[in-house]
């Protein structure tokens, strides 16, 4: 274990072994930090934030603080982060706003300088949010989803998996799994660099291109699409494309470009 002198460090903090904690640092209570985090110099982590073994917190960030919400009323609530998880300079991560509700990270995730995660937000494993993108409370990004710098997220809005927004995008309704979006939430093409990157053989890569056109291509609605796209007897993929269009959803789901 390595802590600098001027780090502050609460007696109630759960510090693991192998843990580093950089000068001025600040650690307080109802912190749990797991074996060989490190918390790089002048970053904060407020109370309830449990963060995940070998995970990094970088420079001026400020972790599990209280969310951006007027009606929050200083209840416990959580803020719960995975393993390998990479945080860089100056993000901002909240936690829940509801007593006894959490913000939840998963594993392996990479959230780049001036970020910003707001309450209840959900993030699944690999997931890349760039430079000042900001998502708003309760936004769920699937795992491998993709969201570019300066890119703006409403509330309630989610973001599949393998799906990646364009830089500065504002988006408002919800992005499906595997697609690429860019400007005022539009869809224009499937996300297939990031398919074949993640692993998926030329044939699934196929079937969701046909997917894409059912959906954005042929003039049905969205009720009709997923009609025709049940009735082709989907794969895996295509069955998680259709559970995440079925799922009841505060914001709807984007339009083509």
């Amino acid at each position: 274990m390595s802590i600098h002198p001027t780090a502050i460090i609460d007696p109630g903090a759960k510090i693991s072994k192998d843990v580093e904690i950089g000068p001025y640092a600040v650690i307080e209570g109802d912190v749990t930090l797991g074996p060989r985090v490190k918390i790089w110099g002048n970053a904060y982590i407020c109370r309830f934030t449990e963060i995940g073994e070998d995970s990094e917190v970088h420079m001026g960030a400020v972790i599990g603080h209280f969310p951006q919400d007027l009606v929050f009323r200083k209840k416990n609530s959580r803020l719960i982060i995975g393993k390998r998880n990479i945080i860089r300079e100056y993000a901002t991560i909240h936690r829940g706003t509801k007593q006894n509700s959490a913000t939840v990270i998963g594993d392996d995730n990479f959230i780049m300088g001036f970020a910003h995660i707001g309450h209840n937000c959900v993030i699944g494993n690999n997931v890349v949010i760039a430079n000042a993108a900001a998502l708003s409370g309760y936004v769920e990004a699937e795992d491998r989803a993709f969201i570019s710098g300066y890119a703006t997220i409403h509330q309630f809005v989610r973001i599949g998996a393998i799906a990646m927004v364009a830089a500065q995008a504002r988006v408002g309704k919800d992005i499906p799994p595997y697609m690429l979006a860019k400007g005022d939430t539009a869809v224009y093409a499937p996300n297939l660099v990031g398919l074949r990157k993640a692993g998926f053989s030329q044939k699934v890569r196929a079937d969701i291109k046909k997917a894409y056109k059912i959906l954005y291509r042929s003039g049905l609605n969205i009720s009709e699409a997923i009609e025709k796209l049940e009735g082709a007897r989907p794969g895996k993929e295509i069955r998680h494309l259709l559970d995440f269009l079925k799922k009841d959803s505060k914001r709807g789901i984007c339009q083509h470009i």
